[in-house]
């Protein structure tokens, strides 16, 4: 199982909304490369990363943070945030992502989603983000009445590379993920799916290690990491081998 330690960027520095919200977040103390080289240390060799600034202006505005944890660290990311143009997703090749997420941009433009799929072979990751069942753009500001399974099958056909399934009413709630309902997107899904929203412990992560879809990749840990609910060496424990 792949785990995915989370790194939220916001005004240079790591964050953790809840359930998205930006006027609900927890300011770390800790620098973005600093926790990346933590969670490096610990043996985690993918980073979950999201450039919150890029998610509300639509711009790169972290790019020199996370081209400097991917270059100092030999790490493999996955990034989101906004990226809304081929341009911009060329950028975060250039420095050496390993995945890039398109979200909102794929719902507002399945050509655009279909066409850069094309172009960055195995590197676009689909980011599947939704609030009872319905799909929220924008920030996750933005509500929309599109049912994430129905998306799902329009775009199923396109050549993704992974599809994280974040159930935002779990997200920074630590509440567990919701399962039931990824189980449900992994059984649909081409791509395999990173499992994202509301792990809180180590048995959260013991569960989604136990479910047999095979079709789930793996977990992206954010908030519990950071209050000290789950240990990194015991996390650790759970990667592939």
């Amino acid at each position: 199982m792949k785990i995915f330690p989370a790194i939220d960027i916001k005004d240079k520095k790591c964050v953790r909304l809840l359930k998205g919200n930006f006027d609900n977040k927890k300011i770390y103390e800790i620098s973005p490369l600093e926790q990346a080289k933590k969670y490096k240390d610990f043996g985690f060799n993918y980073l979950h990363i999201v450039d919150l600034d890029g998610a509300l202006t639509g711009e790169t505005v972290n790019l020199d943070i996370i081209e400097e944890i991917v270059k100092k660290l030999n790490i493999k990311i996955e990034v989101g945030g906004g990226i809304r143009s081929s341009r911009k997703l060329q950028k975060y090749i250039d420095i050496g992502a390993d995945k890039v997420i398109i979200g909102s941009a794929a719902v507002k433009d399945q050509n655009f989603l279909r066409e850069a799929c094309n172009k960055f072979n195995n590197q676009i990751a689909l980011g599947l983000d939704a609030k009872n069942g319905l799909i929220a753009i924008s920030g996750w500001k933005e509500d929309t009445k599109l049912s994430a399974i129905d998306f799902l099958r329009d775009v199923n056909s396109f050549e993704l590379s992974r599809l994280i399934y974040t159930d935002i009413n779990r997200d920074g709630t630590k509440t567990s993920p919701n399962l039931d309902e990824t189980i449900k997107i992994a059984g649909i899904s081409r791509a395999p799916v990173i499992v994202s929203g509301g792990v809180s412990s180590i048995k959260d992560i013991e569960n989604i290690k136990n479910v047999k879809n095979k079709n789930i990749e793996g977990v992206i840990v954010g908030k519990a990491i950071y209050d000290g609910d789950i240990d990194l060496k015991e996390l650790s424990g759970f990667l592939d081998a």
